[in-house]
């Protein structure tokens, strides 16, 4: 996700002021402090919780639909994987691009409409008839997400002054974590059910899949709701140099925190001064400067970016963070189906193993294939209540490393941490072809998904220490870039390697893990 240089916007280009002399940035950061904390701040934090809810919830349905709409959709493994993969593909188009357009245009209009977009596509998604009209929806949801979730954080930070920011971006990572949680409970309340209806004499039908994602849209209804209320980030105003734009924000958010008429603020009468200034400078010379300045300013960022040392590490962690994010979400994605799997197929072949039961289902699932000029009536598999219980166990699994990674991480460092959370992973996904008890399938799920969680945030947090401010966040989207298309190769892949037999995949991953963890020692003397 981009975020704005202010102080190069602010002060670039200009000699060095009398310190006592205060920046617009510095300036609306004590106006920020002045407006206190109050209801604009609960506005926000649960537009930024809700709309993350509606982001989670674009590739966290899918999972849930694939057992019960396999013979609806007349899907197979590899049909399963691909639309497990397809809001990735929308992703990886527009995530490098999406954090300079919010830059450039604003955080507001992204927000209101891509969330706004978001529902459109989540409810055609819910009135999909087929196969291929699922897939086309969760292609744009994908495109969507990306480009309304980016500025999400941006804008939250830009509401609060300098002594609170970084508490509340923390708090904020929280919330996906809980998310996840949520997603599996709400998921349980619905799909356990059998509704149906038909709609024109049986042209349209609706099951509960359908009603599901119809119930999952309004997170994106409420999202695009939320954000219309808000107003634009005052500090993006401030870049733009729309001072009385800037000014009515903070005012607004002095009375709804405090309670008192405006008269009273401090800073009513903020950069009344540079308006006048601007009064007769041309606005269409001033946008196209602006615009200019902003591609001159970005392309010569990138610069150090594709020179040694900082390409080897961009190089290098692109790699590993592809396959960090390739098992990561296999494992997350395919886990609602394979608990499914075991749920059933551990009454009827008793005493096996994972693969042993994933076997017997693939066998069952080519022979329904096969024998489609049979009377014989298509029947899915469909989760009960332990798939629910048990991807809510891995919820709460996976917010362990949020709390024990930040702690070891100062006393143990990245590179301890990260050697023995891979030999950990290694050991865990080959362990999973193994399992021959349901608590074992979820123990071994739970910590494979939170331990390669962990990875992925040690990337991340080596990346921000690795490069430089200019260029940090565009690093940490070509990053995050490369995790997606991993997602996506494992995913399509994932289904592909299971048709071939159980114990390839595993092997595959448990490979993955083995090549990234040789990798690492490289990556830490560089």
């Amino acid at each position: 996700m981009s975020e704005i240089d202010l102080t190069a916007l602010d002060d670039g280009g200009k000699e060095r002021q009398d310190p006592k002399i205060l920046t617009s940035m510095q300036e609306i950061d004590l106006a920020l402090k002045e407006c206190g904390i109050g209801w604009f701040h609960v506005l926000l934090m649960t537009s930024s919780f809700v709309g993350l809810i509606a982001g989670v919830l674009v590739t966290n349905t899918t999972p849930y639909i694939l057992p019960i709409a396999e013979c609806d959709l007349n899907m197979n493994l590899i049909q399963k994987g691909l639309l497990n993969a397809m809001p990735y593909i929308g992703m990886t188009i527009v995530s490098i691009v999406a954090g300079f357009l919010t830059d450039t245009f604003g955080r507001k209009i992204f927000l209101v409409y891509g969330f706004g977009g978001l529902f459109i596509f989540t409810i055609i998604g819910g009135s999909s008839q087929s196969y291929e009209v699922l897939v086309i929806a969760k292609f744009f949801e994908g495109i969507l997400f990306a480009i309304s979730f980016s500025p999400t954080l941006t804008i939250t930070s830009e509401f609060c002054y300098k002594e609170i920011r970084d508490r509340v971006v923390l708090f904020r990572s929280s919330f996906t974590a809980f998310a996840q949680i949520l997603v599996a409970a709400m998921s349980w309340g619905i799909l356990t059910h059998d509704w149906k209806y038909s709609l024109f004499n049986g042209y349209i039908e609706l099951h509960v899949w359908n009603f599901y994602i119809y119930l999952m849209s309004l997170w994106a209804f409420f999202s695009f709701v939320l954000y219309a209320i808000l107003p634009e980030s005052p500090r993006f105003y401030l870049t733009q140099k729309k001072y009385n734009e800037a000014r009515k924000v903070l005012i607004k958010m002095y009375t709804m925190n405090t309670g008192k008429p405006a008269e009273t603020y401090k800073y009513i009468d903020l950069w009344k001064d540079k308006e006048k200034e601007m009064i007769d400078e041309e606005p269409e010379r001033k946008l196209m400067a602006s615009f200019k300045h902003q591609l001159i300013t970005g392309l010569l960022n990138v610069k150090p970016m594709l020179r040694k040392p900082l390409l080897g590490y961009l190089l290098l962690i692109s790699g590993l963070n592809f396959l960090s994010m390739a098992l990561y979400n296999v494992i997350r994605l395919w886990f609602p189906q394979l608990s499914t799997i075991v749920e059933h197929y551990s009454n009827i072949d008793a005493g096996n193993d994972l693969c042993g039961m994933l076997d017997s289902y693939t066998h069952d699932l080519k022979m329904r294939s096969v024998n489609t000029t049979s009377s014989e009536v298509c029947v899915p598999t469909r989760s009960g209540n332990e798939t629910y219980i048990n991807s809510i166990i891995l919820g709460c699994v996976c917010i362990i490393p949020f709390a024990l990674s930040g702690i070891l991480v100062n006393k143990v460092g990245k590179k301890n941490l990260y050697i023995a959370a891979g030999f950990i992973c290694v050991c865990i996904t080959l362990a999973i072809r193994w399992a021959d008890s349901k608590v074992a399938v979820v123990a071994l799920f739970s910590v494979d998904t939170a331990i390669s969680q962990t990875m992925i945030g040690l990337f991340q947090a080596l990346t921000l220490e690795l490069f430089p401010t200019t260029i940090r966040t565009l690093a940490i989207s070509v990053i995050m870039t490369f995790g997606r298309i991993g997602t996506l190769v494992g995913n399509v892949a994932f289904p592909v390697l299971l048709n071939m037999g159980c114990v390839v995949p595993f092997y595959s991953l448990t490979g993955v893990m083995i090549c990234e963890y040789i990798f690492v020692p490289i990556l830490f003397h560089q």
